[in-house]
């Protein structure tokens, strides 16, 4: 694929991790020798200092796993930037590329030579009355989930402004097909292949046994109210940032304008990721 030119690389790395930060100083001085500007210091992904932050650059080059990918899908802005990610170890869903590969494949970035693989994202925001409590940016999932003791949790799910069901269970998941092999996978969720323009709900522990997951475009917009008081209830965003709720609390989720654009290799199965990490046929 032929794309924009490269004129700006962010760095972003695994937090407190020294390989990361080491093979960052030599990134950035690499990218000097190729006239290429860095866009903004070295950040350390999931920190509290980049909450609120975007990296405003034409490509992103992650250095870490999974985790740090997930948290550097709240920098992106609503560009079209492109993602790389760098694993240290085993290959991750999302971290396509080895450290030894890093070079080559920026150099391949650069020449217009490279595929994307578009990941949908999803907005969400947690609503208390009129008042917008929170709000996020997820690659994975929103999950409303409640504490280890507390009682069971009733949620009314409506799509498009349709009622859909009173779900009676310890929570809900809204995943988005790259987190279907996280959180929704575990609560027996369907895998979702990457490029399918679809939306799971999937209850966790569901009371009644035939409340089960429901894929739905991902066009539309899903609003979830918790019914009644119970303490211990949260939502999360990306398992990453969490809020507590009260009863009457919605959770509006709607498909992201911004795409997580991953770079791939040439020639990647996605198949093969799943037998490695899921150990199918072991």
């Amino acid at each position: 694929m032929k794309g924009n030119e490269i004129r700006s690389v962010g760095i972003v790395v695994k937090p407190n991790h020294p390989e990361a930060r080491a093979t960052a100083g030599e990134l950035s001085a690499w990218l000097r020798t190729k006239g290429i500007d860095q866009a903004g210091e070295v950040i350390e992904a999931g920190t509290s200092d980049t909450e609120n932050s975007t990296v405003d650059a034409d490509l992103i080059v992650v250095l870490g796993g999974d985790g740090t990918m997930i948290s550097t899908a709240r920098l992106i802005g609503s560009g079209d930037v492109l993602v790389l990610g760098i694993n240290y170890g085993s290959l991750g869903y999302l971290t396509d590329f080895r450290i030894e590969e890093m070079f080559p494949a920026i150099e391949a970035i650069i020449a217009g030579d490279y595929e994307i693989d578009s990941r949908v994202m999803l907005e969400a925001e947690l609503l208390r009355g009129d008042e917008r409590k929170a709000a996020g940016r997820v690659l994975n999932d929103v999950v409303i989930n409640k504490a280890a003791l507390a009682r069971i949790i009733e949620i009314d799910v409506h799509l498009n402004e349709l009622f859909v069901n009173s779900f009676r269970a310890d929570g809900l998941i809204v995943s988005t097909p790259t987190g279907s092999t996280a959180y929704n996978l575990s609560a027996g969720g369907p895998i979702i292949y990457p490029s399918m323009n679809a939306v799971v709900m999937t209850p966790i522990c569901p009371f009644t046994l035939t409340n089960r997951p429901i894929v739905i475009p991902d066009a539309a917009v899903v609003e979830l109210m918790l019914k009644e008081e119970n303490e211990g209830v949260f939502l999360t965003f990306d398992g990453q940032t969490g809020h507590r709720m009260k009863a009457g609390d919605r959770v509006v989720i709607r498909k992201s304008e911004a795409t997580f654009n991953l770079v791939q290799p040439s020639h990647r199965n996605y198949f093969d990721v799943l037998r490695d990490k899921l150990k199918w046929g072991r």
